[in-house]
């Protein structure tokens, strides 16, 4: 993991401004909107791959007692000044990585978010441990938010974002079948690509109860340019498309070809 976290501590800033874009709001709204959809009215969270704190702050803003939890030192220096300069505070800032959970008692959290750590990790058996974890630590009535890069999704993107990866023509079928490990040198950095099968699979492998799953992007998946041309000349329409496309999400014909997968799973009691 040493080579995830240098390079998040090297783009700590460029983290904070990604979810600020008019591409990565959808990503990021639609992420408070299943929030705010299925995490219990208030309570405990533990954001585990924080990041620079766009969602802790989005949760500390709304009542809940949060504790943040990044490899990357820079990254929580960050999250910790933009909470502070917000006038809240977290409970915790704990700079570790998301496979050093043991630390937290049972039952400790009314709701986990784990969006980023899956991203990075080549072997399921540790995928797993993270989910079983999340499990122990989670409360019996608690929600986990869980996130996984998806390769049917990143085909799709793949034509803005880096089509000249597409060179081979048997890239194209490695996408559709998903369980792709690149390392620094073939990703922005060490990365682990699945597929919404492959992560149902993991999830029933770990003993969690899946409640629900959505696209992050839902239906606007790819299309960078048609919404930054949106949100600089039609700001309202703009505001539109976003509205509907976290409503729309957890759509079957949209959830599943979208960049990110973000599953929404509890203990099974």
């Amino acid at each position: 993991m040493e080579v995830v976290k240098q390079y998040y501590d090297e783009e700590a800033e460029r983290e904070w401004q990604r979810l600020a874009n008019p591409y990565s709001q959808v990503e990021y709204k639609t992420t408070l909107h299943l929030i705010e959809k299925y995490f219990p009215k208030n309570g405990h969270v533990l954001d585990i791959g924080s990041g620079p704190g766009r969602y802790s702050l989005a949760l500390l803003k709304q009542g809940y007692q949060v504790s943040l939890l990044d490899l990357s030192k820079r990254e929580l220096d960050i999250a910790k000044d933009q909470i502070e300069m917000a006038g809240l505070k977290a409970e915790n800032y704990y700079c570790q990585s998301a496979l050093e959970l043991e630390g937290f008692k049972d039952n400790s959290f009314d709701g986990l978010l784990i969006m980023g750590p899956m991203y990075h990790l080549h072997e399921e058996a540790d995928r797993l441990h993270i989910l079983r974890e999340a499990k122990r630590i989670v409360k019996d009535e608690g929600i986990i938010l869980i996130a996984y890069i998806n390769t049917w999704g990143a085909l799709k993107a793949s034509l803005y974002e880096f089509p000249e990866s597409f060179l081979d023509k048997e890239h194209f079928d490695r996408y559709i079948n998903g369980d792709l490990k690149f390392s620094e040198e073939e990703s922005f950095t060490q990365t682990y690509f699945t597929t919404p099968p492959k992560v149902l699979e993991e999830i029933e492998k770990s003993g969690l109860q899946l409640v629900s799953y959505a696209g992050a992007e839902s239906y606007i998946s790819g299309m960078h340019v048609e919404l930054s041309n949106l949100a600089n000349y039609m700001p309202e329409v703009y505001a539109n498309y976003v509205e509907k496309a976290c409503e729309y999400a957890e759509l079957p014909q949209y959830r599943d070809a979208t960049e990110h997968v973000v599953m929404i799973v509890k203990k099974e009691i």
